[in-house]
């Protein structure tokens, strides 16, 4: 059996969910623009150098979900995949998750960006599987800002994706083939261990680690970037 694992954020969207939201949100005005987009970058610069403190992002990424009705976030998010996703999505990207679908047993995709902002995305992809943040609800079922469980972020990927398994009655035991696509030196503790790692349009030390390691490095948002902006 095989198990092809995917990255999101600048693997197979060409730009990163997470960031683009909170622009977003600055841009329709939910958020504080002065004190929100200041953070959002910082945040997104510690995530690029590899010194990003989870439980500090998702404090500041999670706030939003309870500080609006879920009716207006919908709303929002409608258009956010509209104006902000979906001219990231390269066909190429597209090609390369449907070719995985077509030989592989499982196929879902992994990331750090929580599951309110990711859902939506994976659907796009035609994928069924997603494994991501996820926001933790009360029990009147509205958003806390909280996070429920692991966040699934390096190791925490890891953990995640076992979790995953487990409830399909599965385990790493039961694939011959594993593989993982990602862009991002935070991936790297799933990056190793699964038998075929591909660098997808790699950070540059996450090409480094992948020269040293022989493993096949993918260029795939050419086609996008004019799109994307």
């Amino acid at each position: 059996m095989r198990l092809t694992l995917f990255d999101l954020d600048n693997t197979l969207l060409h730009g990163d969910s997470d960031y683009e939201w909170g622009q977003y949100l600055i841009e329709v005005g939910a958020v504080d623009k002065a004190l929100y987009e200041q953070a959002n970058q910082r945040f997104y610069d510690e995530y690029k150098a590899g010194t990003l403190d989870i439980q500090e992002f998702l404090a500041f990424a999670l706030k939003p979900l309870a500080s609006f009705p879920e009716s207006q976030l919908h709303l929002w998010r409608a258009e956010f995949i509209e104006t902000r996703i979906k001219p990231r999505i390269s066909d190429g990207a597209l090609r390369l998750v449907k070719e995985e679908q077509e030989r592989s047993n499982f196929v879902a995709i992994v990331t750090a960006t929580n599951s309110f902002v990711t859902t939506p995305i994976a659907a796009l992809f035609g994928v069924h599987h997603l494994i991501a943040t996820e926001p933790e609800k009360n029990a009147n079922g509205q958003f806390t800002g909280n996070v429920a469980g692991t966040p699934s972020f390096r190791e925490g990927k890891i953990l995640r994706v076992e979790e995953w398994l487990s409830k399909l009655n599965h385990s790493w035991h039961d694939f011959e083939e594993t593989c993982f696509y990602s862009d991002s030196l935070n991936d790297l503790p799933l990056l190793e261990r699964v038998k075929q790692a591909i660098a997808v349009n790699p950070d540059p030390t996450l090409r480094q680690h992948a020269l040293r390691a022989g493993w096949p490095i993918l260029a795939l948002h050419a086609a996008s970037e004019e799109a994307a902006g």
